[in-house]
């Protein structure tokens, strides 16, 4: 973290502050559904409100493709801010660039607080257009990024500006780089990781870079079920991706190689028919029938994994173990998940988590506030996982 400036060491009074948030949040009936991205930021608003600045809020959301699109308006969303604020008046500008932009910033108190307009209302959002980036920064005398879960796009909101105006980490942004640094780059041992979800084909490269680096990989869902497959065993009609067995086999040479031990489910949860309530049972490997699906981990694998965090330091965790959104099959991931936490609250475990579903899994468990750090980010917690640097944290490096 010494290769970032914090906004802590910022001499903001008096300053208009542009802060690229994630304010891409779930709507429904036009209104704010889920406020968890718009909370994670509250820190860093506070921090800079307190000081005197003036505070100016950019964000895109959804993908309106270069266009003014009024149900992708960022105005919800910043009546929700309002509402998480009620010392500020949250005000809204109907542009994120131009005479509307300029003018709501010329009327914004010290320690006031404005939501610009969708960035990608705008081409050059996407594009990092320098003279998009150049309209961006003439609205403000300093820059903070405090959206990790967006640095992975080289955009103007996220990359451009960092170069022209001085360029600081926000609180939350701070706060991911070094949960997620500590949890891969320089983690206290033995450092193991979960990584599920329904494809290995979209995660070939976070398990090549995982392996070379941690001490066991634990793979669950759907990809596990390739994995088995790529040794031998009969899956029945499991989701699976028989075109990259030769994958599988290759990264579990790779992990052989590194030291690296895979674990894999030696029990498994079957049904024949993916549905709420669907009738299921627990089998060997050696049992699943050709008209069955493997849709969980059982209680073997589930303890001998529970087993295995008592014997770790640190933990990542990225996709469920099973098809958790369905009763009865988010048994395994449930229960990992607690015994997890529970290892946390008692200062045995670090553990970091990322991913939407994920995120979505842990909350099922009622674990989320128990974790070490969860990230909201998606796309930008994977690539982190893959080991490559986000263009929007490298923008942030000093020298």
């Amino acid at each position: 973290m010494s290769a970032f400036r914090s906004i802590e060491d910022a001499d903001v009074a008096g300053k208009r502050v542009l802060v690229r948030a994630d304010m891409n949040v779930p709507m429904q009936d036009g209104t704010v559904s889920d406020a968890t991205r718009l909370e994670r930021i509250l820190p860093t608003l506070h921090s800079l409100t307190s000081r005197g600045a003036k505070v100016i809020l950019m964000s895109h959301f959804g993908r309106p493709k270069g266009k003014r699109v009024p149900e992708m308006s960022l105005k919800p969303v910043a009546e929700k801010l309002d509402a998480l604020l009620p010392e500020v008046t949250v005000r809204f500008a109907t542009d994120c660039i131009g005479p509307e932009a300029e003018q709501a910033i010329d009327e914004l108190a010290d320690s006031g607080v404005l939501v610009l307009e969708n960035t990608r209302f705008h081409t050059g959002e996407e594009a990092n257009d320098p003279e998009f980036v150049g309209q961006l920064a003439s609205l403000g005398d300093i820059y903070v990024n405090d959206a990790f879960s967006v640095s992975h796009r080289a955009n103007s909101s996220t990359v451009g500006i960092a170069s022209v105006l001085p360029a600081y980490a926000g609180l939350q942004m701070a706060a991911e780089l070094r949960a997620l640094s500590g949890a891969l780059e320089h983690p206290e041992r033995p450092v193991a990781a979960v990584v599920g979800g329904a494809k290995v084909s979209t995660k070939i490269s976070v398990l090549t870079n995982l392996v070379k680096k941690l001490d066991c990989v634990i793979i669950g869902g759907g990809m596990a079920n390739t994995f088995l497959y790529a040794g031998g065993v009969d899956i029945g009609k499991s989701l699976c991706e028989p075109d990259f067995a030769d994958t599988a086999r290759e990264i579990m040479q790779a992990a052989q190689e590194a030291g690296c031990e895979i674990l894999l489910p030696s029990d498994v949860v079957v049904a024949k028919e993916f549905a709420a309530g669907a009738e299921s049972h627990i089998c060997g490997l050696d049992q699943v029938s050709a008209d069955a699906m493997i849709l969980d981990v059982g209680p073997e694998t589930c303890a001998a994994l529970k087993t295995r965090l008592k014997s770790l330091r640190t933990l990542l965790w990225n996709g469920p173990l099973g098809a958790f959104e369905i009763e009865p099959f988010g048994g395994g991931t449930f229960a990992l998940a607690r015994e997890a936490a529970r290892l946390t609250k008692e200062g045995a475990l670090i553990t970091v988590a990322g991913g939407g579903d994920t995120v979505a899994a842990l909350n099922d468990a009622g674990v989320t506030g128990d974790f070490t750090y969860v990230s909201t980010a998606g796309g930008a917690f994977l690539e982190w996982l893959e080991g490559k640097e986000l263009s929007g944290v490298a923008a942030l490096r000093v020298g």
